[in-house]
């Protein structure tokens, strides 16, 4: 099974509008807005992502480790090499419950489980970048440019995405008022998940961005 992250997924919004409830200090109304998300998903994809931000929420360690269960099952239904970015925040999370409930040995395998999902992306492409610089086929992008959207920022690394969407939306984003652009980009050598979004929202790196 093949899935791509979709902002305008149903559940998705719903649990961006649960993230927003939490952060201003409105938890049971998230609380509230995670659970419509899981009533309302409709496959293991969905189903995975609503119960992971409902466990986030549990007051009750049993009930957390409950919900990041349901999540790591429903993720390990799907199968998906994007979606396996995910498993070792999962398993760490539900290493944790098991510590913090004193059952030592399930929370030394969920740790080394988390470890052994650990490592350099897989994903095989193809990636693109957006910007609004005009690029010529060949040219090689090279880290020390300008932030798109922070002019006054030098950027230590090239960022790129295998989500043609996540491409366009930096390409608006972009400072300046040059066109769009989307390019279809070859990475030269080895690169990482991009630490701005993995395990920020959405566990692992679902929205596949990488530098």
């Amino acid at each position: 099974m093949s899935v791509k992250f979709d902002p305008n997924n149903v559940v998705i919004k719903l649990c961006m509008s649960g993230m927003n409830l939490a952060a201003s200090g409105n938890i049971e109304d998230a609380t509230t807005m995670f659970h419509k998300a899981w009533h309302e998903s409709t496959d293991d994809y969905e189903r995975f992502i609503a119960a992971y931000h409902l466990a986030r929420q549990q007051k009750s360690i049993t009930d957390k480790l409950k919900w990041m269960e349901t999540s790591l099952q429903r993720a390990l239904n799907i199968n998906d090499d994007n979606v396996k970015s995910a498993y070792p925040t999962l398993y760490l999370n539900i290493a944790k419950c098991y510590e913090e409930l004193c059952d030592s040995d399930n929370a030394k395998r969920n740790y080394e489980l988390s470890n052994s999902y650990k490592g350099a992306p897989s994903d095989e492409g193809p990636f693109y970048h957006g910007t609004k610089a005009d690029l010529q086929v060949g040219d090689l992008l090279t880290a020390g440019g300008n932030s798109n959207y922070k002019p006054e920022l030098k950027m230590n690394h090239i960022y790129f995405t295998a989500n043609a969407n996540g491409a366009g939306l930096a390409a608006a984003l972009a400072k300046g008022e040059a066109r769009e652009r989307v390019y279809i980009i070859e990475p030269t050598g080895e690169f990482e998940n991009d630490p701005n979004v993995t395990d920020k929202k959405f566990p692992g790196n679902l929205t596949r961005s990488y530098r």
